[in-house]
């Protein structure tokens, strides 16, 4: 049994950091095409090309539509090669940062990657793994690179100065870390990303990030609300990127990925954060895995309400879903090859269906209760 654990070669996070890009790209190359959407690129752009300039890097800005699809890569691959760049940045949320690494590991550019989020949403900018989606915004696979970015680097700073939203988000990712890897652990797994079992770091990293969350995560979402960093703010930036993405990686997935990207199939569940897609299928994966206490699965059920995570069909933009629709979401939750299969026990389209209905009941009882 080999045991492997992946990591980004350097993070850095705090106040101001983003000043000091050029500082930390300069080792990796002299000329980075830029990757990021509209609305980082309008807000972004004259500090990420200051900092840049002052360590004597090129930029060429790459505006992307938004969408990580594979036509949007195709010209980001292009654009790379032309302008003979050696970094790719990403800059913004993991659709951004998903868009770079695939552009800077494709085999035409070869070029050192770094990832730059502006909002702590989820655990994309550690990882190996660029997550497709169509132009329509349904997941359409993945590709695992050899390598994690050269550098993370995170500006609390920005990432306060975001909508609460998607740090919120970024919690609901980093809670799935530790009970999809404590399943994925229990089968011995090799995970995906890794290509080995999680070793003891990557299983204490996972715990850590999850009792981070629950003992942070609600002051540092009041203290975002106030665009305040603060050291619960702090910790939960690094929770919901840094430990999350080892622990995710290294540690293994199961099923409340599986439910939070496969409701993508209904086009209402789509305006919705990756993240809080997953904090639906935690509620599921709780009411599937007959080893979890009632206690804990309360407990988090709970703190999910108080922070406002969808814990209900509705709430995920499907409130109206039919009995023969959460099957057909189950039937696609377990087809051959899903994470769901990487718990230690068998689960069935029945299995997951009467999971998604009992996740949905509880949420309602559990909401109800808090007022």
């Amino acid at each position: 049994m080999i045991k492997v654990l992946i990591a980004p070669r350097c993070y850095v996070q705090g106040v101001g950091v983003l000043a000091e890009l050029g500082k930390y790209v300069a080792p990796l190359g002299k000329r980075a095409l830029v990757a990021w959407g509209p609305v980082a690129s309008k807000l972004f752009a004259e500090r990420v090309e200051k900092a840049l300039k002052e360590a004597d890097i090129e930029m060429v800005s790459f505006q992307f539509s938004g969408e990580c699809d594979r036509g949007q890569i195709a010209l980001g691959v292009e654009k790379a090669k032309a302008e003979k760049c050696d970094v790719v940045i990403g800059v913004g949320g993991g659709k951004a940062i998903d868009l770079a690494k695939a552009v800077a590991m494709n085999e035409e550019v070869k070029a050192a990657m770094v990832s730059v989020p502006t909002i702590a949403s989820n655990d994309a900018p550690t990882s190996s793994a660029t997550v497709y989606y169509t132009e329509d915004g349904i997941m359409d696979g993945w590709d695992i690179w050899p390598f994690n970015p050269d550098l993370v680097l995170v500006d609390t700073k920005v990432v306060v100065e975001a909508p609460v939203r998607w740090l919120v988000s970024g919690i609901a990712d980093g809670l799935a870390t530790w009970f999809e890897a404590e399943a994925a652990y229990k089968n011995r797994v090799v995970s995906l990303f890794s290509g080995g079992v999680a070793t003891l770091a990557a299983m204490n990293l996972a715990r850590l990030c999850y009792d981070t969350l629950l003992e942070f995560g609600l002051a540092a979402k009041m203290d975002c609300e106030k665009h305040v960093v603060t050291p619960a703010v702090e910790k939960v930036v690094e929770a919901n990127t840094l430990l999350s993405g080892i622990g995710f990686e290294s540690g293994g997935v199961a099923s409340a990925h599986a439910v939070g990207n496969t409701i993508t199939m209904f086009e209402a569940a789509r305006p919705y954060t990756h993240g809080e897609r997953v904090a639906f299928g935690i509620a599921t994966q709780l009411c599937l895995d007959d080893d979890m206490s009632d206690e804990e699965r309360l407990d988090v059920i709970d703190f999910m309400v108080a922070l406002g995570l969808p814990v209900t069909f509705e709430e995920v933009g499907v409130g109206d879903i039919s009995d023969k629709q959460v099957m057909e979401l189950a039937e696609a939750c377990c087809v051959p090859g899903s994470l769901v299969h990487f718990h230690v026990f068998e689960v069935t389209p029945y299995d997951m269906y009467s999971a998604l209905i009992a996740a949905d009941a509880l949420g309602h009882s559990r909401r109800a209760l808090a007022g």
